[in-house]
This record gives C-alpha cells, sequence and structure tokens, in this order.
C-alpha cells in the first residue's frame, strides 16, 4: 500500500513521537497523514518504523515513571493499598498504636511493584518488534486508548510471569510477609472474619502494580490530545493546535 504524503512528514512526525512519547501515536500521526497535502510518497514501512518509534518512547516513559522510587507510592493514582478486606484490621492496629506497621506493609508493597516494573521495558519492546501491520494501523485508527489496549493484550501474560517472582523475593526480603501476618492476625480476630478468605499478598500486589503500569501507560497516551499545555514543543503546537 501507498500512502501519498513526502518524506519530510515522517521526519516532522519521528519529531513529534520524541518529544510526546506513546501519547503523540495515534493522533499526531494519524492528522499528519490526514491533513498533510503536498504529494510525495510515503510507504508503508517507512509508517510502521515510525509508529514502532513512537511506542518504544512512550513506553520508556512509562517504565522509568513507574520503576523509580516513589513511582507507586507517591502516583495516588496507582498506588498500592491495602486489600480492602483488611483495612479494618489496619484501622484497628492504628488505634491500637501499631500505625507504623501498616505504613510500613503499604511502603513494603509499593516498593516492590517498583522494582518489577523496570522488567517491563524488554516486553513491552518484544511486543513492538512483533508488531504487524495490521497491528499497526489498528493503534492508528483506533480509539483514545487503542496503543495501550494492544500492549495490554500482547503483554499481560507476560508481565505477570517476570513481575510475580521480583515482587515476591522482594516482599519476603524486607520482612513484608511478616508484617502482613500480624495484621492478618488482627482480622482473623475480628467478628465474621472467617467468612472471608484473606488474599494471597504476591498474587495481589502483582496484580495491582500491571493494573498501575496500564494505567499511566493510558494516561501517557491520551494527554498529549486533551491537554494543550502538554503540546510543550513548536511541532506539538503546530500539528495539535488546529484540533482542540
Amino acid at each position: 500500500m501507498k500512502l501519498t504524503r513526502p518524506l519530510h512528514i515522517l521526519l516532522l512526525t519521528a519529531s513529534i513521537l520524541g518529544a510526546a512519547g506513546c501519547a503523540a501515536l495515534q493522533e499526531g500521526l494519524g492528522e499528519v497523514l490526514k491533513d498533510d497535502s503536498s504529494g510525495g510518497p510515503l510507504d508503508e514501512p517507512t509508517v510502521i518504523a515510525g509508529i514502532k518509534e513512537a511506542l518504544r518512547v512512550g513506553t520508556q516513559n512509562t517504565v522509568l515513571s513507574t520503576s523509580r522510587v516513589d513511582g507507586y507510592l507517591g502516583n495516588e493514582l496507582i498506588r498500592i493499598a491495602l486489600p480492602d478486606q483488611l483495612q479494618s484490621a489496619a484501622s484497628t492496629m492504628r488505634q491500637l498504636g501499631l500505625g507504623g506497621q501498616v505504613d510500613e506493609l503499604e511502603t513494603g508493597m509499593n516498593r516492590a511493584a517498583e522494582l518489577a516494573a523496570a522488567e517491563a521495558r524488554e516486553i513491552f519492546w518484544n511486543a513492538i518488534t512483533g508488531m504487524t501491520v495490521s497491528d499497526a494501523f489498528g493503534i492508528l485508527n483506533g480509539g483514545n486508548t487503542a496503543a495501550t489496549e494492544y500492549f495490554r493484550d500482547r503483554t499481560h501474560a507476560a508481565l505477570r510471569t517476570r513481575f510475580h517472582p521480583i515482587i515476591e523475593r522482594k516482599i519476603e526480603s524486607v520482612g513484608v510477609s511478616r508484617v502482613y501476618g500480624r495484621i492478618a492476625e488482627t482480622y482473623n480476630s475480628l467478628p465474621l472474619a472467617g467468612t472471608q478468605r484473606l488474599v494471597d499478598l504476591d498474587e495481589y500486589v502483582t496484580d495491582r502494580a500491571l493494573a498501575g503500569l496500564f494505567t499511566v501507560l493510558a494516561t501517557e497516551e491520551q494527554k498529549i490530545r486533551q491537554d494543550p499545555l502538554a503540546r510543550t514543543t513548536d511541532l506539538l503546537r503546530r500539528v495539535f493546535g488546529g484540533h482542540d
């Protein structure tokens, strides 16, 4: 398939995607291809290469954001809280002056997620390099979170396999399991506690870490289209400014 657009449009697109990351993927490239009318050939492989580069930059930004210290703990949107069923037990422990142990558990869970998040880069890159023409144009022409959904479908199982043992080791190494055991004892002493099974802490943190990762990726993907203030370069303003 041939797209009648000049090569300089690719260079413009690459600059935009390098500045905005995954967020610029769909609308940035889509609007450039749609609106330019100068008429030279831009072949399909070149378009696919631009999309892959955008995804690489966007996922790198997401991994850097989540894997740094406080990437989870300091982000209210993805911070991992105690499982719902333990909230009453945690409240009881705070009343007994044991709030420090509750805080220790929450910090440990989030630190484990931050450590595991660094592993996502390689898995995301494998999904990008394995992308088909159909995948790329599905992202290009899809909804506001088409790229995020692509990654969720292609990488969730592999990410879970990679995350779980890292989180398990981290939780054990910092004594989080011991603290969790104390809170679980308090939970088991509460009325009706036996009617609900306690969650497996490693499984719970793994699930919440993955949910947070994809939440950040979706936010990165959407913000460039929705917030003019996020267009921090002249190129971004030129491409997106006429579409607000």
